[in-house]
């Protein structure tokens, strides 16, 4: 077996092997991508997690594979699986059908191709120009195409066609396919160019539109496919489930105790980790859509090595599709996907914050650390994870809807809301001397309706004053977002009913009682609750006012540092009280005036909390639509900030945050509907999630770092590879995206000495240079002199690549 799985290494990036004659045979990595349809394939996926590594084992069906083959894959994967030590998450894979996690590995796309082992098909050789045939081109994010018979027939309106005839490549794009569709269909038609023929071919783009405008590019279709005799179909559209199926979950317990499979039904959405045994194996039925088996570390080995057996006796029960996607995890290994299908996903002795953690007893402690704030630029994501763009010390404007317009707060009452009102919270802050700006729309648990629809609208003509630059960030009152509690310094206050306008019409009540959360500056709020003794609880600090005095009273549970804040936003909340009326209150010490205040005493919480558990959930990006009338969601895994496109709206979930990102050329529609679409995605997530979570408002080109911290590398001038489908394409000329071929031969009369090329101003190269291809006037003998790589590894190299290896080298 270790020979067998001898390329195997610790190194995070992927490896895949083709089933021949029974055996796994290792794909070249320039052939990844590409899967014929009369074979099987197992891909192990190896990704770094912290000091750890994690992994996923696919293996992939054929439509036209044998029996045979499909158990040999299987095999292959349970030994792959045992050979790791039983960790790896193990997904089932049916051609046409693949998951999304699957598809991510491959950036430019996956080709499906006709033939296998069988008929004597092997995976092309750079170079080999013996090639015709049709790729039928389909998805936005992370495209597959597949081979299909060359005919005109094949095409329709709405998707991307290649026909590939080896030295020529013929993009042609139906007149309903899209901007994003047309852009991937051309970046795999240079992915194929570049690896499969080592960068010598010429690609030719054809408009369906516009097919007039293409005469030599038509030719060649014309002769590659016959001619045109019919009109072509409007084509199928792009199958997603809907989000409401796919939140329709049921758990099963699985047992074979009987030497039969018995299937018990344990609950529906929503779930709860602790549903699940670790002595036992269960299958999750999302919807139908997908089928997740859970094996418990202590479950009996048979039923654990027989987990996707399991799966698909399921599916045929259930008369689902054969191709329907197959997942199997590991107890304490489980992959995202998965937890994110409970409610509450903890992972045992981590808890919340960046201090070290330590045991005292049996309750779990934090050793909070201070933030530092200058971490967040050098390592932005510090700052996506603690959800802070600064330290909160910007300036700051803030605004009350009052009579559906806004009316500027008199700065003294900067940090009070009340319950019955709507706010505007501006923050400007510095990034490299450049301005940016937080719109925080603040709406009370008891405001009208009309008022929090004022909110909303004056917040889009507040950043329309800023020429859309501001990050607009909706705030539920309670559930305020830690930035936004930062920027009043510990003194905010959160009154529960009421107004702060003149005029107001409620009283001021005789009793208020005060919830003091937070331990530092950054995250320190009053919360009013009723004026009871059952709201008090051991572990918090609380203040009681009346008209005349107030006391601050001390749970047995709270900390130094939370006591502190107390005493700070006591001075606050107590402005207009008269000096030395503050009394300090410990907890089993009251006198009989404070439970006097409180209507007596009466129960309340005072068992110890154990520090807040973190929940452990990945972030995840997805691209959402509602054109068919009903709600789609698409994940993009493994992502990147080249999957954010101009033309589409996003949305990165992060758990405690949905990020909504709008691109500069997405429709109109899409960007009006933009906080519609992120409620209605956390409405039908299949964990019953909370309505009221903070949804974050930002436009391309305005990303703070709280966002880009999620993503690795961000480059803002970097945008789908860092160019259009329009900028590519016009690259080229009118028809062609051509590649200009580097010469490969000594034959060619203009070339030139190196010393003549290398670090030299336009002005002094040799006449008729083309100062920005200089590389081209080089022999083969003086091009692998100076950049120290033949021109075939040069031309096969992405274009960013070869600019940076141009600039080392003095030929740019």
């Amino acid at each position: 077996m270790d020979c067998t799985f001898k390329a195997v290494t610790h190194t995070p990036g992927i490896i895949i092997w083709r089933i021949e004659k029974m055996e796994l045979v290792q794909v070249p990595q320039k052939c990844h991508g590409n899967f014929y349809n009369g074979d099987c394939y197992v891909l192990l996926s190896t990704k770094k997690v912290g000091c750890s590594l994690s992994y996923d084992i696919h293996f992939w069906i054929g439509s036209e594979s044998s029996q045979d083959e499909q158990g040999a894959a299987a095999l292959y994967t349970t030994k792959l699986d045992v050979y790791l030590g039983g960790s790896p998450v193990q997904h089932r894979e049916v051609q046409e059908h693949e998951s999304d996690t699957f598809k991510g590995y491959f950036k430019q796309g996956i080709i499906h191709k006709k033939g296998g082992v069988a008929s004597g098909m092997r995976h092309i050789n750079t170079n080999s120009y013996d090639v015709k045939r049709l790729l039928h081109v389909k998805g936005k994010k992370r495209v597959v195409a597949k081979e299909v018979e060359m005919k005109w027939e094949n095409f329709n309106l709405g998707d991307v066609f290649l026909c590939d005839i080896g030295k020529t490549i013929v993009q042609w794009n139906g007149p309903n396919s899209n901007r994003q569709e047309r852009l991937k269909g051309m970046l795999l038609a240079k992915d194929i160019r570049d690896r499969e023929r080592g960068g010598r071919a010429e690609i030719k783009v054809v408009d369906g539109e516009a097919e007039s405008n293409s005469h030599q590019s038509m030719e060649i279709l014309n002769s590659a496919l016959g001619a045109r005799t019919s009109p072509l179909s409007a084509g199928q559209p792009d199958t997603t489930a809907d989000q409401e199926q796919k939140a329709k979950l049921t758990l099963y317990h699985v047992s074979d105790a009987e030497g039969e499979m018995k299937v018990t039904e344990v609950a529906t959405r929503p779930l709860v980790q602790d549903l699940l045994c670790h002595e036992d194996c269960y299958i999750l039925d999302q919807g139908g859509t997908k089928i997740f088996v859970w094996k418990g570390k202590k479950a009996n080995k048979c039923e654990r090595q027989a987990a996707m057996a399991r799966a698909l006796e399921f599916i045929k029960a259930k008369n689902y599709p054969k191709t329907t996607n197959v997942e199997t995890v590991n107890d304490g290994a489980e992959s995202a996907l998965f937890k994110q299908l409970f409610q509450r996903w903890t992972v045992k002795d981590q808890t919340q914050g960046l201090g070290k953690v330590h045991t005292k007893g049996r309750i779990a402690c934090v050793t909070q650390e201070k933030f530092d704030v200058s971490l967040m630029h050098v390592m932005p994501e510090v700052a996506a994870q603690e959800r802070m763009v600064d330290d909160g010390s910007g300036e700051i404007e803030v605004w009350r809807i009052e009579d559906l317009e806004r009316v500027p707060v008199d700065q003294q009452w900067y940090g009070y809301f009340y319950g019955g009102d709507c706010y505007l919270v501006l923050y400007t802050y510095l990034v490299n001397s450049r301005k940016c700006y937080l719109l925080y729309f603040w709406q009370g648990r008891h405001a009208t309706t009309d008022e929090m629809a004022a909110s909303a609208f004056q917040a889009v003509a507040l950043d329309q004053q800023y020429d859309g630059a501001p990050v607009q960030v909706r705030v539920t009152m309670g559930k305020e977002p830690r930035h936004f509690m930062a920027i009043f310094k510990g003194k905010m206050v959160i009154f529960e009913g009421g107004t702060s306008r003149k005029g107001g019409s409620d009283p001021e009540p005789p009793m208020r009682l005060f919830q003091v959360h937070g331990c530092d500056p950054s995250n320190t709020k009053a919360i009013e609750v009723p004026a009871l003794a059952s709201s008090l609880n051991s572990n918090d600090v609380f203040l009681l006012m009346s008209s005349s005095n107030m006391y601050l009273w001390y749970g047995k549970g709270s900390s130094g540092d939370e006591r502190e804040m107390a005493k700070k936003i006591s001075s606050e909340i107590g402005q207009k009280l008269p000096k030395d009326t503050e009394e300090i209150v410990v907890e089993g010490q009251e006198p009989i005036q404070f439970w006097e205040l409180l209507g007596g005493k009466a129960p309340y919480a005072s068992e110890k909390r154990l520090q807040e558990l973190v929940l452990d959930y990945q972030p995840r990006l997805f691209e959402c639509s509602n054109k068919t009338g009903c709600f789609r969601v698409t994940e993009v895994t493994q992502f990147t900030q080249e999957d954010l496109s101009e033309d589409d709206v996003m949305l990165l979930d992060t758990w405690d945050q949905v990020f909504v990102w709008i691109g500069k050329a997405s429709n109109e529609v899409e960007r009006k509907e933009a906080v519609a679409t992120s409620q209605e995605y956390l409405r039908t997530h299949p964990v019953e999630r909370d309505l009221d979570t903070p949804i974050v408002l930002l436009k391309q080109g305005f990303e703070p770092l709280t966002f880009t911290g999620w993503f690795t590398a961000w480059d803002p001038s970097k945008w789908s590879g860092g160019k259009s489908y329009e900028e590519l394409k016009g690259e080229l000329g009118d028809e062609a995206l051509s590649c200009t071929p580097v010469p490969t031969t000594n034959t060619e009369q203009n070339c030139f000495p190196p010393d003549t090329l290398v670090n030299k101003l336009c002005c002094d190269l040799p006449e008729g240079v083309d100062p920005t291809q200089k590389e081209k006037y080089l022999t083969d003998s003086d091009f692998s002199l100076v950049f120290g790589v033949t021109k075939d590894e040069f031309a096969s190299m992405p274009q960013w690549k070869q600019h940076k290896m141009k600039k080392e080298k003095g030929m740019f």
